[in-house]
């Protein structure tokens, strides 16, 4: 191979890559479109002459390439959490004082505020440099394949370029959102009619679907575009704080939205939570909020993560979108644990680019609270974008409206079972366990993307599946094969085989998932991940607990304790359960490594005030090391930290001989002397 031609190309792609990065990172080009294209096709005329020195880095692989059959999955080594929302200037200055009862400090914290890009979370990972996968959220935990849809967009460095000061990590994991301007949203659209085919909702909806395409020359026409805001490790990259790590990412040549702020405190957050609420209608591309980060990194690392979410940041979402239109009708539904929600079909009306045409109404008693009747006019609004929901009545002239009572009713609509109010709930339920709604509607949640996330089982799929009487109960799912699937309405052999295939794959997962996909009530992600912590995937201990014992899980009140504990003594469970686990389902401990961690085994309470950190941070440091936190004393607890008035608990613990450890002691084990001092008094433990 001659080195002139291997010098060229590479001196090409170089340019090109400079020349790229200028103009739509840095929005300045210094050249021409048309020589731009003259640099991109010498390149590509090089690369066909001379096809092995095609490289994965290489600008020519922006264009796409042979359509996939399916996506991957992908496992994030560190999860990609949804972060809690705040709809005021009230709520945030409630986000800073949970910070800092948490942290026990009165010290002014400094924060990052960014836009709320409507678009897709991705994450790229680049390993020496060069961007080798990249996914989509997914779960949070697994996400799908979406490496060669993300190359076509340009703003996402193929290569870090890096620079005296700054090389490229040996791993880096970087997160962002990708996202589709209003006027690539536009030209899409216009595009699409042209062609005659359908158009999409709003530019989120079309970013979506052009990330998610088999074939990647079909993304490569989409106008998407990307901002990096963050990474999935801070010891991926030497710095400090939040607005370092995006100076440093801008170095390694990713765009950063240049609308983010650093604020000293939370007045500067909600000033400039104020400000893009302002000019948000302005702006080329679509947001929703503004996401809140804590700024040092020794505080986030700290303030730690809940199941679902980070304790250092929040989403400042926008004023509801409201609109008025008429309440036409109002449907009953019956829930997987028998909640009976009404909800109202409207003439249907655009709010924020969505057309609305049913909205929720929570409850029975929310019909009468709000005095509503059939043919009302009302307000209605999407608050943060989630489910439309009715806020009131909109008074009008009297006369002007034919109003008809809403019938509410006594029985339940599907299996007619009297419906009762239980005493202090404010939702009316069907009490029948066989009710066939609620039958339906716990398979389609066990296969949702809030349970198992089972590809190819949606909605239609199971409401489809129910009514031809091929799955009733749970454990049919894992029994369908593709013949049973092949000859239905909307089936081939492909979906039919992938639907399957899917099926089986989800025998492997965290107890975490499966038990939020079981559908117990007072049970959902968080919770799931409490047990899975505790009982470590042992699926089996879980079944066989009881109340008391599941009361000493740090975070589970009375009511879950009582709920978790009826559900598997229900012997129509336990069958269920029975013949679910003959499918063999396998477990994957949440926590990797436990038993190398230096507090593996240990469990601790705490009592009392502590002075130099909150009990919620140190219940976090004690996890982090691999303990569990208990919230009664009991046998199992081997170490009690007492901090200023412990109160009652103080007196059981010494009753039952626990370990005490008073908060200095408790410092020296946290720090390591402990650890490294009294290795053979803790191995006691």
């Amino acid at each position: 191979m001659p080195e002139d031609i291997q010098n060229k190309i590479q001196k090409l792609r170089d340019e090109i890559a400079f020349h790229a990065h200028r103009y739509y990172v840095l929005d300045d080009p210094v050249i021409s479109d048309m020589e731009y294209d003259r640099l991109f096709q010498e390149l590509l005329d090089l690369e066909s002459e001379y096809p092995e020195l095609v490289t994965p880095d290489s600008p020519s692989q922006r264009v796409g390439g042979e359509p996939l059959s399916e996506f991957e999955q992908v496992e994030h080594t560190f999860p990609m959490l949804s972060l809690e929302n705040a709809f005021n200037e009230e709520e945030l200055h409630d986000f800073e004082s949970r910070l800092k009862r948490f942290l026990r400090t009165e010290q002014t914290i400094s924060f990052l505020a960014e836009p709320k890009l409507d678009g897709l979370a991705v994450e790229l990972v680049y390993e020496n440099g060069l961007f080798v996968v990249g996914s989509t959220r997914g779960d949070g935990r697994i996400g799908e394949d979406i490496t060669r849809n993300l190359k076509t967009i340009h703003s996402i460095p193929l290569r870090l370029s890096g620079s005296k000061n700054m090389a490229a990590p040996e791993l880096l994991e970087v997160r962002g959102e990708a996202y589709l301007t209003l006027e690539g949203f536009k030209t899409l659209n216009e595009n699409r009619l042209a062609a005659g085919e359908s158009v999409f909702a709003n530019p989120r909806n079309a970013a979506a679907g052009s990330l998610r395409q088999l074939d990647p020359k079909i993304t490569a026409q989409r106008p998407l575009d990307f901002f990096a805001y963050g990474i999935s490790d801070t010891a991926q990259i030497p710095c400090s704080t939040q607005k370092e790590l995006l100076q440093q990412l801008d170095l390694l040549g990713f765009k950063i939205n240049p609308l983010t702020r650093y604020c000293e405190d939370i007045f500067q957050v909600i000033d400039h939570f104020s400000y893009l609420q302002e000019i948000r209608h302005t702006l080329p591309y679509d947001i929703d909020g503004m996401v809140v980060k804590v700024n040092s990194f020794e505080l986030q690392n700290r303030l730690g993560s809940k199941a679902r979410s980070p304790r250092w940041a929040i989403a400042a979402k926008f004023s509801a979108t409201q609109v008025t239109t008429i309440l036409k009708d109002v449907e009953f539904q019956v829930g997987r644990t028998g909640a009976i929600t009404p909800v109202a079909s409207l003439e249907p009306v655009n709010i924020g680019g969505v057309v609305v045409s049913s909205s929720t109404l929570h409850n029975i008693g929310q019909i009468q609270k709000k005095g509503l009747m059939k043919g009302d006019r009302v307000l209605i609004q999407r608050a943060g974008d989630v489910i439309p929901e009715i806020v009131k009545r909109v008074e009008e002239p009297e006369g002007k409206r034919t109003r008809i009572p809403i019938r509410i009713p006594e029985n339940c609509p599907v299996c007619h079972h009297r419906l009762i109010l239980p005493e202090k709930e404010a939702v009316t339920r069907c009490p029948n366990p066989h009710c066939p709604a609620q039958r339906l509607r716990l398979l389609i949640h066990f296969t949702s993307k809030a349970g198992m996330d089972i590809e190819g089982l949606g909605k239609k799929a199971m409401e489809q599946l129910y009514n031809e009487n091929i799955v009733k109960d749970i454990p049919d799912i894992y029994g369908l094969k593709s013949a049973d699937l092949v000859d239905l309405d909307g089936w081939a052999e492909k979906s039919a085989n992938n639907a399957v295939k899917a099926i089986q794959e989800s025998r492997n997962t965290t107890l975490a998932r499966f038990i939020s996909a079981l559908g117990i009530r007072y049970v959902g992600e968080e919770v799931a991940g409490l047990l899975d912590e505790y009982y470590e995937g042992k699926f089996e201990q879980l079944m066989q607990t009881d109340e008391d014992e599941l009361l000493e899980i740090e975070g589970i009140g009375p009511q879950t304790a009582k709920s978790i504990r009826d559900y598997f003594q229900d012997s129509d469970v336990r069958y269920m359960l029975s013949r679910l686990m003959d499918f063999g389902f396998s477990f994957a401990s949440p926590k990797k490594n436990r038993e190398e961690s230096p507090f593996a085994g240990l469990v601790f309470l705490f009592t009392g005030t502590l002075a130099a950190m909150s009990r919620d941070e140190a219940k976090v440091r004690v996890k982090e090391l691999g303990a569990k936190v208990a919230s009664q004393i009991s046998r199992k607890v081997t170490h009690v930290v007492a901090g200023d008035k412990p109160g009652s608990k103080l007196n059981k613990a010494r009753e039952l001989g626990l370990e005490i450890l008073h908060e200095q002691e408790f410092t020296e084990l946290l720090t390591g002397k402990a650890v490294n001092n009294k290795k053979q008094q803790l191995s006691m433990f």
